[in-house]
């Protein structure tokens, strides 16, 4: 049996295989019921009403702190700590020493030596890690995500975390606070009122829609979600609890690309030793690879900073950190992708559909709203018979009425380009999330990110809003 990553690398042959051979199955959004209206209309709210995100569940927590807790984030972080105060939040980007993306989380800064990370487990995973492997000052507490199948066990959390989103939020918060609200700036952090509660809120906004992120101890969450949802009543808007199945569409229209592949299965020193810490069942190591474009070189899944648009995030006056040298030199490379949103061909897209309901082998099947079937995905976007990039996360919006998907393109491809994306895998695999079926073709037309309007000409300057 395998007890790290490496093992399970090595028995594997190539973590390409590994990967795109896994058995772990559909990627869950856990506990939070898949649907409470409809998923349309719960994509239809944070659009046109207000809508209530429970993101009590599906995210890693970390909590950092101790004497070198900045020293120590900084160092893994390629962010600029310089003007991170207190009740601060920004978005964390660590890499490896070659510079290749491991994820991401969302960082609180509570004290001068605490902060609180939330995101997936590659980002927990490599700093817990980290934090040994270099000996800092600093202690770490993990509360990993809920299980994916609780299968009627209780499920706690030490926060819960909610998000109250669309045009109509601002009169559901300023009831539930009982008067105005303190004018919170973008990813800032400010307390205001639930019913009896005193609860940290984030300027924050997964959809691009205004609103507000809130948190406090798990014990609290009936009560805060009953005042929230009371609070609305009373103010005359109708607020949609959204379901696990719409939730995971929100960044489609934001354009924030959520799973990365991290680039941790490849490298010496530091990124060897983290293969062997890591156990066989961990994130990196279960998780799987979906999509046509099928390497032998697992490098090529890696993305960096610049191409999923974090480049002005990078700190460089810091005297060191993780990665550093990499970037400065992958700072200008004309390999560089950026990344786009496909817009999928609506024929092509009805045509793959309409072979479900053919006696032949159908094509790959578009599961609504989200036909996502790995941990990260990687489908071939062509031009011609040069392939020029990666469509990574895809979905269906409802506000859009288009399946529309995230992704990398080389720098030569321009806004309005149609190219043509190949869906579906080349060969049969061991993942139980695909079906015996064939490959098809489907138009992509090449769109802003952010897609929604709202976002781009409305939100914060942030990643979400720069080219580059």
């Amino acid at each position: 049996m395998s007890y790290s990553l490496a093992a399970a690398m090595a028995e594997a042959g190539n973590p390409v295989r590994m990967l795109r051979n896994s058995r772990i199955g559909m990627y869950v959004y856990p506990v939070v019921t898949p649907e409470f209206w409809n998923w349309r209309a719960e994509q239809e709210a944070w659009r046109k009403s207000a809508v209530l995100f429970d993101q009590s569940h599906h995210m890693d927590e970390l909590i950092v702190e101790g004497p070198q807790a900045t020293e120590f984030l900084s160092h893994h972080g390629i962010n600029s700590f310089a003007n991170f105060d207190l009740n601060r939040a920004k978005h964390f980007v660590p890499v490896t020493p070659a510079g290749h993306v491991i994820g991401d989380h969302i960082i609180f800064r509570e004290r001068e030596d605490k902060y609180i990370l939330v995101g997936r487990a590659p980002t927990s995973n490599w700093l817990m890690f980290a934090a040994a492997w270099g000996r800092w000052n600093v202690r770490l507490r993990h509360d990993p995500r809920s299980p994916s199948r609780p299968e009627g066990e209780r499920v706690l959390r030490e926060h819960y975390r909610f998000q109250i989103q669309g045009p109509d939020a601002p009169r559901i918060i300023e009831k539930m606070n009982g008067g105005p609200v303190p004018d919170i700036k973008f990813f800032h952090v400010d307390w205001i009122n639930v019913g009896s509660r005193k609860v940290q809120a984030l300027r924050h906004g997964m959809s691009g829609a205004p609103g507000l992120e809130i948190w406090g101890p798990y014990k609290d969450k009936d009560y805060i979600q009953s005042t929230i949802m009371q609070a609305a009543r009373d103010a005359g808007v109708t607020l949609v609890p959204c379901g696990s199945r719409a939730y995971s569409t929100n960044t489609l229209e934001s354009g924030w690309i959520p799973s990365p592949l991290p680039g941790i299965y490849t490298g010496e020193g530091m990124l060897a030793d983290y293969r062997d810490w890591l156990g066989a069942e961990s994130y990196e190591a279960m998780g799987s690879i979906g999509g046509s474009f099928v390497s032998d070189d697992i490098e090529d899944y890696y993305v960096n900073p610049f191409e999923l648009g974090y480049g002005f995030y990078i700190g460089w006056k810091k005297d060191d950190f993780i990665g550093k040298k990499a970037l400065a030199a992958l700072k200008a490379a004309p390999t560089n992708r950026k990344k786009v949103t496909f817009e999928w061909n609506r024929e092509d897209v009805l045509k793959v559909i309409a072979s479900a309901f053919e006696d032949e082998t159908p094509y790959k099947w578009i599961d609504f709203p989200q036909p996502n079937y790995a941990s990260s995905s990687a489908d071939m976007v062509m031009d011609g018979d040069r392939m020029v990039g990666m469509s990574m996360f895809n979905g269906y919006s409802y506000n859009e009425r288009r399946v529309l998907s995230l992704g990398v393109v080389a720098q030569s491809v321009q806004e309005g380009d149609v190219l043509t994306m190949k869906w579906g895998e080349p060969e049969p695999t061991g993942k139980t999330s695909t079906e015996r079926h064939r490959q098809a073709e489907i138009r992509v037309r090449v769109a802003p990110t952010p897609y929604a309007r709202e976002a781009r000409e409305n939100y914060a300057e942030s990643w979400r809003t720069r080219a580059k």
